[in-house]
């Protein structure tokens, strides 16, 4: 008990005296919190990244590409494949149509909002039942194309990001002109930065025949034993050399280059970043040390110990780390959460749009990291008030 009383009084007095050393303290404060803010920031970008990807695909929700393709860009599929797909009995029907739909994509050049740069954007051909496929599909203005002419929906975030893709406007692709007559979500998933048309017409206007790339669709329920007795069936079939994944698992597969590539690089940032910090701290550690060396030796002749010296001083340190943490963390929120933008996803070479996603754990995180940077930086000051003789203390004071 006499312990901590003598560190609960001295760490008040040690927290009382932060203003006579402002200057110094704001400094270390604030270098803190732009490490956080920054960490937090960069590693915003992979989640959101990441969320919009993994968002892409329920439970229920499967892809169907030819076996050995790592991505819809490499695979291949007939159009009797796709029927002899279309043909299971496992998979929904709803609103009196099956949740099936054969798709095939190319990517477009259209330029950015702003810059005028060019940049790949997906034109994906779908059929009727794509809608039903994707139950986060909302038609957000306008209406859907229709079947057999040039017209085309647009995700709200390519129309957000892209040239002529608001609704109303006119592009041209080759020799077609393609006329936007809707805009679309589907629940912040990657298909907001697409482009969708009919199927038949795409297939016409890129000479691909009757072949697709891929088949969507939904089974009756997102149980394991449904979709792996759908994919036994699909597997096993001789007319069919195909591979059956979950949407959602595909997706994440997906996003796992660039996620890891922005963690990577952000853990990186904060690293050296946080390196800077700590000697800042350990600076204003070892000023507020020095500015209380009479303080201190005051206090060790009237009898208290070394421990709680110590103590008050990492107390100090870490009171400053968490307060720019979360002057840090605050701003990073207000700042970067929900910032919308676009990258390329390298698996299919083309702009897939997202918002910067600050989560409570990357909140958490970051305050975290700088409670560490606090701790390290307080180690040594601290050590240094500890083993100072009183003596040498008193005659210096």
């Amino acid at each position: 008990m006499k312990l901590l009383s003598q560190v609960f009084a001295i760490s008040v007095v040690s927290l009382r005296t932060i203003p006579q050393r402002m200057g110094s303290s704001a400094a270390a404060a604030f270098g803190i919190s732009g490490v956080v803010a920054v960490m937090v920031g960069v590693l915003s970008i992979g989640e959101g990244f990441r969320q919009t990807m993994t968002t892409s695909g329920s439970d229920d929700s499967v892809l169907v590409m030819r076996s050995g393709a790592d991505s819809e860009m490499t695979s291949g599929l007939s159009l009797d494949e796709t029927r002899v797909i279309a043909d299971s009995p496992m998979i929904i029907s709803l609103a009196e149509q099956k949740a099936v739909s054969a798709e095939l994509f190319v990517i477009v050049n259209l330029p950015k909002r702003g810059t005028g740069t060019d940049a790949n954007v997906p034109l994906r051909g779908v059929q009727d039942g794509s809608v039903s496929v994707r139950p986060g599909f909302e038609l957000v203005s306008g209406r859907l194309f229709e079947p057999g002419r040039n017209e085309v929906i647009v995700g709200a975030g390519a129309a957000r990001e892209f040239s002529s893709l608001n609704l109303g406007d006119s592009f041209s692709i080759g020799q077609n002109d393609w006329e936007v007559v809707g805009i679309f979500t589907s629940g912040g998933g990657v298909a907001e930065s697409e482009i969708w048309t009919d199927a038949s017409i795409l297939q016409s206007a890129y000479r691909r025949g009757s072949g697709f790339q891929s088949v969507r669709l939904r089974l009756s329920d997102g149980e394991e034993a449904t979709f792996q007795a759908f994919k036994d069936s699909l597997t096993s079939d001789p007319r069919l050399n195909v591979k059956v994944i979950r949407q959602s698992e595909y997706y994440s597969e997906q996003s796992a280059l660039v996620t890891n590539l922005i963690t990577v690089l952000g853990g990186l940032i904060a690293f050296l970043m946080g390196l800077g910090a700590t000697f800042g701290a350990l600076n204003t550690m070892y000023s507020s040390v020095s500015n209380r060396t009479l303080e201190i030796a005051t206090l060790r002749a009237l009898g208290f110990g070394a421990a709680p010296v110590v103590v008050s001083v990492l107390v100090e340190s870490l009171v400053l780390s968490l307060v720019g943490g979360a002057i840090g963390g605050g701003f990073a929120y207000f700042a970067f959460d929900g910032f919308q933008t676009a990258t390329m996803n390298w698996q299919s070479f083309s702009q897939v749009t997202f918002a910067f996603n600050v989560t409570l754990g990357l909140l958490v995180q970051g305050v975290v990291y700088a409670t560490l940077i606090g701790l390290v930086g307080g180690c040594f000051p601290a050590w240094r008030a500890a083993r100072l003789p009183i003596s040498v203390a008193l005659r210096a004071a």
